[in-house]
């Protein structure tokens, strides 16, 4: 079989690493991100690289009704029609798990009865997958995310020379924010130019993978359009049930207008027509669905923390882009430096899904835009995407440091590199496309 090129996720090395224990393997992330996909690389490398007879590698989908009702009738009959010998070791690859009706407990019962198969499962909604499956699969199943292209995985595909140059940089800086280990800042960046183009091409355009593999604008604008028009006919009337498509793509529309800003509860339910109940519900839906996140203040009071409004992201910028009608370029746009802020959550996000990350807000309005929180460390993070030329602190920043006595804080720039101190605090500037 010819060897078909992908372009290359950095999820698949972590699928490789566990693929010859007996857990269940369950992807999660948004439709269209590319699990499907993965399930094909898979497929090869088990057959090109790990030489497993491909009789014995298993693709199904559940978007396929014959074997939805099949495994809704009798899966345990279903499976053993597949098997042809039980002493082999088979990998069942299932893309679309979610549409599977109590799918944990099917899975769970063939989990239990065959010991030779490794099943690999994929899912577009966070609640069918890691609530209604989880539950029936304790110690049986390891969650993975595949969300969007990163940005790093977007330099991959667009720049091999840039690519080289961010992985040492971003190798550097990861290890400055999570494992205090100290670098020394270039006093200049022959590549600032070539990176600040790529950065705000993919701040414009987001990491769906299709939109990558085009450079026609129209043709990326089209197919955001039919990545947000399937997911509201799939994942929200069809799973979800949700019938009143109006009044969640108005929301939805008014949260892409507010990104990086409070929710606003009254401003939303009057501006959209809504109440609150469906107001919660349908932010819920789309965080569920990987369209939306929402990050809480940080408060050392953990009550008073649940009471205060969280602060809205979008995952994919394209997709948010998409859904304002926006894809102007930076210089002609007034929401850069939101975009910018977004793209800063959405790397942080996707680095590390189980990152605690909330932002810091005082009644003086002093604000901090992220807070890395650690069990014994908090590290502040300011988004300041301009031309800067000197290592000057916002009295914010400088608020913050004072009260919790950080031991290191990042300043993410446009291009600008250098370093200060704020007291015992060390203060990194660091150009926002190595995080």
């Amino acid at each position: 079989m010819e060897k078909k090129q992908y372009l290359n996720r950095n999820l698949f090395a972590y699928i490789k690493k566990w693929i010859d224990r007996k857990e269940i393997l369950a992807i999660k992330g948004p439709r269209q991100a590319g699990k499907t996909t993965l399930l094909k690389m898979l497929e090869q490398w088990l057959t090109q690289e790990k030489k497993v007879n491909p009789d014995n590698i298993i693709f199904i989908t559940f978007e396929d009704d014959e074997m939805l009702e099949q495994f809704t009738l009798d899966a345990r009959e279903t499976v053993k029609s597949i098997i042809s010998d039980k002493k082999e070791t088979f990998y069942l690859l299932i893309d679309e798990f979610h549409y599977l009706e109590q799918g944990g407990h099917i899975l769970k019962l063939l989990y239990d009865t065959f010991d030779n198969i490794k099943f690999i499962i994929t899912g577009s909604s966070s609640l069918e997958l890691t609530g209604k499956t989880a539950k029936f699969l304790v110690g049986r199943v390891f969650f993975l995310d595949l969300w969007q292209f990163d940005f790093g995985e977007f330099l991959q595909v667009k720049s091999k020379q840039l690519n080289n140059v961010y992985q040492e940089k971003s190798k550097q800086i990861k290890a400055f924010i999570y494992d205090s280990k100290p670098f020394i800042s270039p006093k200049k960046d022959i590549f600032t130019n070539n990176f600040e183009k790529l950065f705000e091409q993919y701040a414009i355009w987001g990491g769906y993978p299709e939109v990558l593999k085009t450079n026609d604008k129209e043709t990326k604008r089209t197919i955001l359009k039919n990545i947000y028009n399937t997911y509201i006919k799939k994942d929200i009337i069809e799973l979800l049930k949700i019938s009143n498509t109006s009044t969640f793509k108005k929301l939805i529309n008014l949260l892409a207008l507010r990104t990086g800003n409070l929710i606003k509860y009254d401003s939303l339910i009057d501006d959209s027509g809504s109440y609150f109940e469906e107001v919660k519900q349908y932010l819920s839906v789309l965080e569920e669905t990987f369209i939306i996140s929402l990050i809480k203040p940080f408060f050392t009071n953990k009550t008073t923390e649940i009471r205060k409004s969280p602060k809205i992201y979008f995952i994919d910028s394209g997709l948010r882009n998409y859904i304002i009608n926006n894809f102007n370029i930076p210089s002609l746009r007034t929401d850069i430096g939101a975009l910018a802020e977004n793209i800063v959550f959405s790397q942080l996000k996707k680095q590390n899904d189980e990152l605690e990350l909330k932002y810091w807000r005082t009644k003086g309005d002093a604000e901090v835009d992220f807070i890395i929180e650690k069990p014994k460390e908090l590290i502040p993070i300011e988004v300041k995407y301009s031309t800067l030329k000197s290592t000057r602190v916002s009295r914010s920043f400088k608020n913050f440091i004072s009260q919790y006595k950080p031991q290191r804080g990042i300043i993410l720039t446009k291009g600008f590199w250098g370093e200060t101190k704020v007291a015992t605090t060390l203060v990194k500037f660091i150009p926002i496309w190595y995080l």
